[in-house]
């Protein structure tokens, strides 16, 4: 995903994959965040039955304008589709309703649910009848709504696991509770309001708070309640985990950068090895090959862990003395430096082995015409990436960022661009739009009250390079069109 932005690389192998290759039933509810369009949609990923919202968030751009947890639309099976009710019950309810289609058989087809779910993620909205009872307890309001989401997923886990038990497959089926990151809510360093376990920073940081994460696994009969692992893993460690638990097919394209933590979650770690493990804070583009930039900037934010050291962006702590990461201690050892700086090095060589090579849109598919792609999508070549609606409606921001778009078939194609989504459609304030895509130019001009802008290009088979220009009507500055509608028309 390196240079891919939100999207998966089409030839990675995913859970759901091999969930349905060994016979089983998949579906996804929550948050995908790792494409929209095919080939990169859940539904093209190995996930037979997916409710999910667009983008990284509910009410991100890409979505449906309006969405804010309530009521929202989201889409199943690729189709926009209006639900009732607070965004998190909704994909719970799904998950139900997904399982318990498997009750006529009397379970007897195996079923995988991957439950992302948006919350606990910013905006911090839920009903007050969840965030009232910490108001009154005199939390801050934003704390309040956290903690409040918090109650509602409880809530809903334990509908969850309820209605396995009810069903009596609970003691058949693996559930595993994690985190993505660190805790979003942290601790607010001049009230002390929060909790974050004592570990240093939060989301979106490489210092512990920002990746270390609590894990539940639950398999009644299977595994001893109340046992602690207490060796270095990862997410990672899942898919070969679920493999040996399950008895999958192993698929044969696949090196695995996680290990079967099975031995351990059954009590057993005599035969552990020790090991390194990487984790990467991305930017929004990588300078691994930007011959500009010192051999520094080359690398992300990031941190190393063993057993005993963590090194974050070549600070040293001793994890295991230190767990809150106050005392730097690299220069007491420099060797230990050397040797994880080395294998992040090697980790790197290996992640980035693409060379830089772009993941494309596909344009032009049988399996979807047109394709839509957003500003949120683009790499950023004036100013940044914007990803709300309010930046999208800032008439100060001029920002522009390109594409790269695989025509899957040669022939005309249509683009529309505009800078408001089709269900906010309005006056673009442009008077000129141009569309550069491979070695071919056009521009047209247009009123102010114009809402976009259609072009028609012939286009070869495979990659290429896609970049707009709208030019304001007020300033005459130029920014990117956010919104682009691809459409093969003909071969």
């Amino acid at each position: 995903m390196t240079e891919g932005r939100q999207l998966l690389n089409a030839d990675e192998t995913t859970m759901a994959d091999v969930f349905e290759a060994s016979g089983y039933r998949t579906g996804i509810f929550g948050k995908w965040h790792l494409g929209d369009p095919y080939p990169y949609a859940p539904r093209y990923r190995g996930f037979q039955d997916t409710v999910h919202h667009l983008a990284g968030g509910v009410g991100e751009i890409g979505n449906p304008v309006g969405n804010d947890y309530f009521d929202d639309t989201y889409y199943r099976n690729g189709v926009s589709e209006k639900f009732d009710g607070y965004c998190t019950d909704v994909f719970f309810d799904e998950t139900l309703r997904f399982i318990s289609e498997g009750k006529g058989t009397q379970f007897q087809q195996p079923f995988f649910v991957y439950l992302p779910l948006n919350a606990m993620h910013g905006p911090l909205t839920v009903d007050s009848s969840y965030s009232d009872p910490f108001l009154v307890k005199g939390l801050s309001e934003a704390r309040s709504k956290f903690y409040g989401m918090v109650q509602n997923f409880d809530e809903n886990l334990g509908r969850l696991l309820k209605a396995l038990s009810e069903w009596e497959i609970d003691d058949n089926t693996i559930v595993i509770f994690m985190g993505d990151n660190g805790t979003g809510g942290g601790v607010d360093t001049k009230t002390m309001e929060g909790y974050n376990a004592g570990m240093r920073d939060k989301k979106g940081s490489t210092y512990e708070g920002g990746h270390r994460v609590a894990c539940f696994a639950r398999w009644p009969g299977h595994f001893d309640g109340g046992s602690t692992v207490e060796e270095l893993t990862a997410h990672l460690d899942w898919l070969p985990t679920l493999i040996d638990l399950c008895g999958l097919e192993r698929p044969g394209n696949v090196a695995f950068d996680g290990r079967s933590i099975e031995p351990l979650l059954r009590g057993n770690s005599s035969d552990w090895r020790e090991r390194t493990l990487f984790v990467d804070r991305q930017a929004d583009q990588l300078e691994m090959w930007n011959p500009n930039v010192g051999p520094q900037q080359k690398y992300p934010s990031r941190a190393v862990l063993t057993e005993r050291w963590r090194l974050v962006n070549g600070e040293l702590y001793d994890i295991i003395n230190d767990p809150g990461q106050k005392n730097d201690v690299s220069h007491q050892n420099p060797e230990v430096v050397e040797t994880l700086s080395a294998a992040y090095t090697k980790h790197f060589e290996d992640v980035s082995r693409h060379g830089g090579a772009f993941t494309p849109f596909v344009i032009g598919a049988p399996e979807e015409n047109p394709t839509r792609f957003i500003t949120r999508d683009w790499h950023h070549t004036e100013g940044g990436v914007i990803w709300k609606m309010e930046l999208v409606e800032d008439d100060s921001l001029f920002v522009n960022g390109f594409w790269v778009v695989d025509a899957q078939s040669a022939g005309r194609y249509e683009f529309r661009i505009s800078r408001y989504p089709r269900d906010l459609e309005k006056p673009m304030g442009a008077v000129e739009a141009r569309i550069k895509i491979g070695d071919t130019s056009q521009s047209i001009p247009l009123k102010p009250s114009e809402a976009f802008a259609k072009f028609e290009v012939n286009l070869n088979r495979g990659p290429t390079v896609l970049k707009t220009w709208l030019t304001d009507e007020k300033t005459n500055n130029q920014r990117g069109a956010y919104y682009i509608e691809a459409k093969r028309l003909s071969k």
